[in-house]
Protein backbone atom coordinates (compact mmCIF):
# COMPACT_ATOMS: atom_id res chain seq x y z
CA UNK A 1 0.00 0.00 0.00
CA UNK A 2 1.36 3.10 -1.26
CA UNK A 3 1.95 5.86 1.29
CA UNK A 4 -1.45 8.30 1.45
CA UNK A 5 0.20 11.32 3.44
CA UNK A 6 3.50 12.95 4.00
CA UNK A 7 5.39 11.50 7.15
CA UNK A 8 5.31 15.43 8.33
CA UNK A 9 1.45 15.53 8.35
CA UNK A 10 1.10 11.79 9.84
CA UNK A 11 2.91 12.58 12.64
CA UNK A 12 1.26 15.68 13.20
CA UNK A 13 -2.33 14.00 12.86
CA UNK A 14 -0.74 11.57 15.43
CA UNK A 15 0.58 14.38 17.94
CA UNK A 16 -2.48 15.59 17.61
CA UNK A 17 -4.57 12.86 18.95
CA UNK A 18 -2.24 12.14 21.00
CA UNK A 19 -2.39 15.66 22.79
CA UNK A 20 -5.81 15.28 23.15
CA UNK A 21 -6.65 12.07 24.31
CA UNK A 22 -3.20 10.98 25.89
CA UNK A 23 -2.58 7.33 26.85
CA UNK A 24 -6.16 6.06 26.14
CA UNK A 25 -5.06 6.97 22.07
CA UNK A 26 -5.13 3.17 20.71
CA UNK A 27 -4.91 3.97 16.59
CA UNK A 28 -5.16 6.85 13.98
CA UNK A 29 -5.90 6.10 10.39
CA UNK A 30 -6.04 8.31 7.45
CA UNK A 31 -8.57 7.04 4.88
CA UNK A 32 -10.48 8.02 1.52
CA UNK A 33 -13.33 6.61 -0.40
CA UNK A 34 -10.62 4.34 -2.03
CA UNK A 35 -8.00 3.28 0.32
CA UNK A 36 -6.20 3.86 3.93
CA UNK A 37 -3.24 4.01 5.74
CA UNK A 38 -2.82 2.88 9.86
CA UNK A 39 -0.84 6.13 11.05
CA UNK A 40 -0.53 4.73 14.57
CA UNK A 41 -0.98 1.57 16.55
CA UNK A 42 -0.67 1.40 20.35
CA UNK A 43 1.93 -1.40 20.74
CA UNK A 44 -0.02 -3.54 23.63
CA UNK A 45 -3.01 -4.06 20.60
CA UNK A 46 -3.02 -6.92 18.26
CA UNK A 47 -0.27 -8.69 19.59
CA UNK A 48 2.08 -7.47 16.92
CA UNK A 49 0.10 -9.35 14.63
CA UNK A 50 0.38 -6.98 11.38
CA UNK A 51 -2.08 -9.25 9.09
CA UNK A 52 -4.75 -9.32 12.12
CA UNK A 53 -4.31 -5.24 12.86
CA UNK A 54 -4.58 -4.36 9.26
CA UNK A 55 -7.61 -7.10 8.93
CA UNK A 56 -9.67 -5.25 11.85
CA UNK A 57 -8.80 -1.79 10.38
CA UNK A 58 -10.19 -2.44 7.50
CA UNK A 59 -12.67 -3.63 8.79
CA UNK A 60 -13.48 -0.26 10.64
CA UNK A 61 -12.37 1.78 7.23
CA UNK A 62 -15.30 0.20 5.50
CA UNK A 63 -17.70 0.52 8.34
CA UNK A 64 -17.09 4.45 8.76
CA UNK A 65 -16.27 4.85 4.91
CA UNK A 66 -20.42 5.46 4.65
CA UNK A 67 -19.46 8.76 6.22
CA UNK A 68 -18.66 10.32 3.04
CA UNK A 69 -22.05 9.94 1.57
CA UNK A 70 -23.83 11.10 5.00
CA UNK A 71 -21.63 14.20 4.69
CA UNK A 72 -22.77 14.77 1.08
CA UNK A 73 -26.30 14.23 2.00
CA UNK A 74 -26.11 16.03 5.32
CA UNK A 75 -24.87 19.48 4.00
CA UNK A 76 -26.81 19.46 0.74
CA UNK A 77 -30.14 19.47 3.05
CA UNK A 78 -28.39 21.85 5.16
CA UNK A 79 -28.05 24.14 2.11
CA UNK A 80 -31.25 23.86 1.11
CA UNK A 81 -33.18 24.19 4.25
CA UNK A 82 -34.47 20.62 3.76
CA UNK A 83 -33.38 18.96 7.14
CA UNK A 84 -36.01 18.34 9.89
CA UNK A 85 -33.10 20.32 12.07
CA UNK A 86 -32.25 23.25 9.82
CA UNK A 87 -30.40 25.70 12.61
CA UNK A 88 -27.80 22.70 13.31
CA UNK A 89 -25.08 23.85 10.74
CA UNK A 90 -23.09 21.75 8.55
CA UNK A 91 -21.89 18.17 9.43
CA UNK A 92 -18.55 18.66 12.00
CA UNK A 93 -17.63 14.89 13.06
CA UNK A 94 -18.31 11.63 14.54
CA UNK A 95 -17.65 10.07 17.78
CA UNK A 96 -19.09 6.55 18.33
CA UNK A 97 -19.47 5.59 22.65
CA UNK A 98 -18.80 2.22 23.35
CA UNK A 99 -18.48 0.75 26.81
CA UNK A 100 -14.73 0.44 26.37
CA UNK A 101 -13.87 2.99 24.04
CA UNK A 102 -14.67 5.62 21.66
CA UNK A 103 -14.17 5.88 17.29
CA UNK A 104 -14.06 9.39 16.21
CA UNK A 105 -14.25 10.32 12.69
CA UNK A 106 -13.27 13.02 11.12
CA UNK A 107 -13.91 13.63 7.16
CA UNK A 108 -13.05 17.07 5.08
CA UNK A 109 -13.57 16.53 1.17
CA UNK A 110 -12.31 13.05 0.15
CA UNK A 111 -10.09 12.16 2.60
CA UNK A 112 -10.89 11.85 6.78
CA UNK A 113 -9.01 10.62 9.52
CA UNK A 114 -10.18 7.83 12.01
CA UNK A 115 -8.79 7.93 16.16
CA UNK A 116 -9.76 4.97 18.35
CA UNK A 117 -9.18 5.31 21.87
CA UNK A 118 -10.07 3.60 25.49
CA UNK A 119 -12.83 5.27 27.31
CA UNK A 120 -12.56 9.15 28.35
CA UNK A 121 -14.16 11.23 30.63
CA UNK A 122 -16.80 13.15 28.07
CA UNK A 123 -18.67 14.90 30.93
CA UNK A 124 -22.00 16.49 30.34
CA UNK A 125 -22.29 15.13 26.59
CA UNK A 126 -22.28 11.49 28.14
CA UNK A 127 -24.82 12.67 31.30
CA UNK A 128 -27.51 13.57 28.71
CA UNK A 129 -26.89 10.49 26.17
CA UNK A 130 -26.93 8.10 29.25
CA UNK A 131 -30.23 9.64 30.75
CA UNK A 132 -31.84 9.51 27.11
CA UNK A 133 -30.42 6.23 26.64
CA UNK A 134 -33.01 5.42 29.65
CA UNK A 135 -35.32 7.12 28.48
CA UNK A 136 -35.83 5.58 25.29
CA UNK A 137 -35.36 1.92 27.03
CA UNK A 138 -38.60 2.94 28.75
CA UNK A 139 -42.24 2.16 27.51
CA UNK A 140 -43.23 5.77 26.02
CA UNK A 141 -45.76 7.08 23.60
Amino acid sequence: MAELVSSEFAESLVSTSRVTVGDTLRSVIYFTPEDFEVLYVRSDLYGGDEDLMHEAKSTLVESERVGFQDIERYNKQSQTGSTAEPTVGEYEFTVRVFSEGFISRVIVGDCGVIVTSDEIEIGPFEDMSVAIRKMLAEPHV
